[in-house]
């Protein structure tokens, strides 16, 4: 069955760092997106950031030039590295595949990732 497990989430101070990996638990390389979400309390999950298959990387406005998707298939593994975060970073973060069509060639990516997996999430709270 698939399945996604996130790690890395922490508490950090304001203009800090942080990693968070997620392990795709050997499809990685059957997958046309991988992707990473948010939910701070109270509010809805939001888009962050996701890498295809053909390579194609897309970030939310208010991430971008500060996180940094990657994926290692090797390790199954997409990671996201984040710069100087802010107060309103802080959220659960959460790890999304999009399952490759059984039919799909690839590369498969067409402009549409369907999030079909999802990671149970990490905790990541920054300070002011």
């Amino acid at each position: 069955q698939a399945q996604l497990v996130e790690s890395g989430g922490d508490s950090v101070q304001a203009g800090g760092s942080l990693g968070l990996s997620c392990v795709a638990s050997g499809f990685i390389s059957l997958t046309t997106c991988m992707g990473w979400f948010r939910q701070a309390p109270g509010k809805e999950r939001d888009f962050i950031s996701f890498i295809s298959d053909d390579g194609t990387t897309r970030y939310a406005n208010s991430v971008k030039g500060r996180f940094t998707i990657s994926q290692d298939n090797a390790k199954n593994t997409v990671y996201l590295h984040m710069n100087s975060l802010e107060p309103e970073d802080t959220a659960m973060y959460y790890c999304a595949a999009a399952p490759r069509p059984p039919a799909g060639s690839f590369p498969s990516y067409r402009g549409h990732c369907a999030w079909g997996v999802w990671g149970q999430g990490t905790q990541v709270t920054v300070s002011s």
